[in-house]
């Protein structure tokens, strides 16, 4: 498939649905470039090394700039603090168990989702709302993300993760915060992936840093085309080496 949208009912996954995407002209070398970097932040400071403090400081400022792309301005400090309006403290509230989510996403991604949107827009959206996708198309496309998440694929952990993301967002299955679904669901799969087990790079602050090409990027994948996957994925990689550069590591 030219592109890692899920095949419609009736027809069958290919044995790879990521691959054709990863394959795309300039994206294994970009990609490789961009899992250098960040396996250089995580060597050179030691991972071992880590801390918990590391993580719950990358988990924080994550929040902070997930809110800022849904238009909060908020620092990581202050909302450290308790500060910040309902959608900084909605995405604190989520980036806070997110990680705790990895056993039922490696399980159940859709199960998954759904308790990142009821983290993410309770006291925004009616109750019966919350963890509902309510976009019947867009609930297909949630499955079918899930049933090729289920197969094995020899794309790069951070292809896999740039495309969930996107996926998320085009399929724009639950209410509100898509975007906050996508960011989140991205992050847990570097973990899940390996790519970085303690969760100690920002991708959301990478995506934070430059929101105009952000926004670009991800209409030009809702196009469905391969040269707007191209175009999400070269972003992407780009967005995945600021995360690096945000972490408390570097």
């Amino acid at each position: 498939m030219s592109a890692p949208r899920p095949p419609g009912p009736g027809r069958p996954l290919p044995p790879d649905p990521f691959i054709s995407a990863a394959s795309l002209e300039g994206i294994p070398s970009t990609y490789a470039a961009a899992r250098d970097g960040i396996d250089s932040l995580l060597r050179d400071r030691g991972l071992r090394r880590s801390t918990p403090d590391d993580t719950s400081r990358s988990l924080l400022q994550g929040a902070a700039a997930t809110a800022r792309l849904e238009g909060s301005i908020v620092d990581p400090d202050d909302l450290a603090a308790g500060e910040g309006d309902a959608t900084a403290r909605a995405a604190l509230r989520l980036s806070s168990q997110l990680l705790g989510l990895l056993s039922t996403w490696n399980r159940s991604p859709v199960q998954a989702l759904a308790r990142m949107h009821a983290l993410a827009a309770a006291g925004s959206v009616p109750d019966a709302e919350l963890g509902r996708p309510v976009d019947p198309t867009g609930v297909g496309r949630l499955t079918s993300l899930a049933e090729m998440l289920g197969r094995p694929t020899q794309a790069p952990g951070l292809v896999v993760a740039a495309l969930v993301h996107a996926e998320i967002v085009a399929a724009g299955a639950f209410a509100s915060h898509n975007g906050v679904v996508g960011r989140a669901a991205e992050r847990l799969l570097l973990v899940a992936k390996g790519v970085d087990p303690a969760s100690v790079t920002v991708p959301e602050a990478g995506h934070a840093a430059e929101p105009a090409g952000y926004r670009s990027a991800l209409a030009a994948y809702a196009g469905g085309e391969p040269a707007g996957v191209h175009q999400w994925l070269m972003y992407a990689s780009t967005a995945f080496t600021r995360g690096a550069e945000a972490s408390p590591l570097a």
